[in-house]
């Protein structure tokens, strides 16, 4: 097991600085747009536009790796966002930065096809479930430590970004300097959405879901941070106890559902989403530590929705058909967040309050549970037996499925 996570030293390593960076680079965007005074509704669709580049991704690059190889796809991925980080300090429009974060998605969607079918190619089938769980923990820990960045200067101004773009540089050199070959690309076979959806419809609604809380996390809590007047270092702690929170919480969860039934457990978690949400709104934000507790308690059923829907879905779909359901599932997380950002701008403008991002979460939540609880009733395709269950395994909801594209 060492020796298997030995020879991935330095992709875990090259994969920790980029997601360090782009976490970082992530939240300056929507902190930076806030301080210009932007309106909410604006900075959604600009934050939106990277959720889109990542569906975008899914039709792009599969064949650009297939051509040039890991290590070249890599170097010309991290390349890309290093620059696209520097050009965001020229010009603070909106229609130049929505661009950047459409070749962001992109670019960021194309890297994780690299690491992920490099991880699944060279690792033996004994430890991989092992290997997935460092890489994920890794990649988990370095969205979290990446907020803690923000404290390296002020938002104002272009030397942040050129903080995020050295780090993003930086990604390239463990790649560069690795010693072993790159693997083969498995073969690529389509996958029909529809087939998918009536097979397996609880866990693509439930990716779903996953997408409009996650995404809208990310994009638009910086929004309301800075609108009701916290700092720059208290926004970092904000975004890294919410992470943490979810990461802690995945294990706990991951339990549960190897123990009782994933509908059930995954509608109980959408409820507790919801009830978090709607005391969250009743309450209002009234002080730093207050919100640093809510989004604590937050954090913890939001970023266990997506991999507990994937292992829903995973329980009915085998063998072979389990890659096309994975990229089924990841497509339709990226909808979702693609959506998020736009959607929940557009309640917090309707409740002329930040809080009404509270209020969208809570409607997500309580939703989601809704929607499980009649499904499970209603699907046509029964899941395993629960003492068949795949075993659950914590998935970061931003990475994505190698080898895998959507059928055109």
């Amino acid at each position: 097991m060492l020796n298997s996570l030995k020879m991935f030293r330095s992709l875990f390593t090259a994969v920790f600085i980029f997601v360090l960076a782009n976490s970082f680079l992530n939240t300056l965007l929507s902190a930076r747009m806030a301080c210009e005074g932007y309106a909410v509704i604006t900075t959604g669709i600009v934050l939106s536009s990277y959720y889109t580049g990542l569906m975008a991704g899914a039709f792009i690059c599969r064949r650009l790796v297939g051509r040039i190889g890991h290590i070249r796809a890599f170097t010309t991925f991290a390349a890309i966002m290093t620059a696209a980080t520097l050009l965001y300090g020229l010009s603070i429009s909106p229609w130049f930065w929505g661009l950047l974060r459409f070749a962001g998605g992109i670019a960021t969607f194309g890297l994780f096809v690299v690491v992920e079918s490099w991880l699944n190619e060279c690792s033996a089938v004994r430890y991989r479930g092992k290997v997935f769980a460092v890489y994920m923990i890794l990649t988990c820990m370095a969205t979290g430590l990446g907020q803690q960045l923000l404290n390296l200067g002020s938002i104002e101004g272009p030397k942040l970004f050129v903080v995020a773009a050295i780090v993003f540089s930086f990604c390239l050199v463990p790649i560069s300097l690795t010693r072993g070959g790159h693997p083969n690309l498995p073969e690529n076979k389509p996958y029909r959405l529809v087939a998918i959806f009536r097979k397996a419809p609880l866990g693509m609604f439930g990716c779903l879901a996953a997408g409009l809380a996650n995404s809208s996390f990310y994009s638009m809590t910086p929004v309301l941070c800075t609108d009701i007047g916290l700092s720059p270092h208290q926004l970092s702690w904000i975004m890294s106890l919410t992470l943490f929170s979810g990461l802690a919480a995945q294990w706990l969860v991951g339990a549960l559902s190897d123990r009782f039934d994933r509908s059930i457990v995954l509608s109980a978690i959408a409820a507790v989403l919801a009830a978090v949400s709607g005391v969250m709104l009743l309450n209002g934000v009234t002080s730093f530590g207050k919100l640093a507790v809510e989004m604590g308690l937050f954090g913890a059923p939001a970023f266990a929705v997506y991999p507990l829907s994937v292992a829903r879905a995973h329980d009915i779909f085998g063998g072979k058909d389990i890659l096309a359901a994975s990229a089924g599932l990841l497509f339709a997380y990226s909808i979702g967040a693609s959506l998020s950002p736009l959607l929940a701008s557009a309640v917090m403008d309707l409740f002329h309050s930040p809080v009404g991002l509270f209020a969208f979460w809570g409607g997500t939540g309580s939703g989601l549970a809704m929607v499980v609880l009649y499904l499970r009733n209603h699907e046509k395709v029964h899941p395993a037996r629960l003492k068949d269950q795949v075993f659950f395994l914590p998935v970061k909801s931003t990475s994505v499925e190698p080898g895998l594209q959507p059928e055109g």
